[in-house]
């Protein structure tokens, strides 16, 4: 409502915003304790009311306010032919073309893509590392239980050969080496389903690996071919800028230099728009319509004369559909 003009100049909307949001709540919070929607409907009354006479001041204000603003020089009105102020917007169509081209190239998709991938690859750099780290700790775990499998089994190897071989002769030294055995046979056996969970863990790892070495590789990829489209992409942006940038250099070049320097400077602070026409009595720069005082202001102009929205302080050009 602000930007259309519907407020007055001097109103805050954000403060108007939080005036309203803060009579919802605190209406809706009086609903709920008294159990009645009466609290709430009062809030909703009041700040209807009020934004309704914030609208009718503003209304009033410009019913008495001239939305036409004359462009004085030093040495007067600037007097420019009417077939060069319509040849302005010719000038103001190349410089929106180019300002949507500059917005394009800032917002091409292939750049978010390739911010997206760049993150994704650090990421998977990280994992990657990581996993292959905790490989190697594997390993070395694996390595080191195998080592204790096989010094276990060399024992019992021994142990057994010396059994077989008739080497005790003492009861209680046979009795002690048969426990032996046994309690190595269990230790092996212990030690050897830790190497299978070992190794399980370390196939994990390594398929992991896998993984996120393909999703690497896979990232890669994608960023040279992103990185190529939007390559091509900007070429192509350039290419067609620089195109309208000399096309429009030439046209400015023709028209009077006063003009084109107060276009510029109304442009400057007005979001890239510095000239507008004026169709069926409203201008297309704050879509404002004239009063009929102005309209008539502006039948007693020259048609020389340059003009200005005193709305939105553009440079406004009366075409034939002006409603004059």
């Amino acid at each position: 409502m602000h930007e259309r003009g519907e407020l007055p100049a001097d109103t805050d909307p954000d403060r108007l915003a939080m005036a309203i949001l803060a009579a919802v709540q605190g209406g809706l919070v009086l609903t709920q304790v008294a159990r009645s929607t009466e609290p709430l409907e009062i809030a909703l009354d009041t700040v209807i009311d009020h934004v309704a006479s914030v609208v009718e001041r503003a209304r009033a204000s410009r019913a008495v306010r001239p939305r036409i603003r004359w462009a004085p020089t030093r040495g007067g009105p600037l007097n420019v032919a009417l077939a060069d102020q319509w040849r302005l917007l010719d000038l103001q169509a190349f410089d929106s073309r180019i300002d949507q081209l500059a917005h394009r190239r800032r917002t091409l998709p292939e750049t978010a893509t390739i911010a997206e991938l760049n993150a994704r690859r650090d990421q998977v750099r990280d994992l990657l590392v990581a996993a292959e780290t905790e490989d190697s700790d594997i390993g070395r775990e694996q390595v080191k239980a195998e080592a204790d499998v096989d010094q276990v089994r060399q024992r019992a190897e021994r142990d057994q050969k010396r059994l077989d071989a008739g080497q005790v002769s003492s009861p209680k030294e046979l009795e002690s080496l048969q426990h032996e055995i046994a309690s190595l046979a269990k230790r092996q056996g212990d030690l050897e389903d830790t190497v299978l969970e070992i190794m399980e863990r370390r196939e994990s790892a390594q398929a992991r690996i896998a993984e996120l070495t393909a999703e690497r590789d896979q990232i890669a990829s994608d960023l040279a071919s992103t990185t190529a489209a939007l390559a091509a992409a900007t070429t192509e942006i350039d290419a067609e800028t620089a195109t309208l940038t000399g096309e429009r250099a030439t046209l400015a070049g023709g028209l009077a230099g006063e003009m084109v320097t107060l276009y510029e400077k109304v442009r400057a602070g007005s979001d890239g728009v510095g000239a507008a026409a004026l169709r069926r009595g409203r201008c297309e720069g704050c879509h404002m319509e004239l009063s009929t005082t102005d309209l008539n202001r502006l039948r007693a102009t020259p048609d020389d004369e340059v003009v200005r929205c005193e709305e939105c302080r553009r440079i406004l050009i009366r075409v034939a559909d002006s409603g004059l």
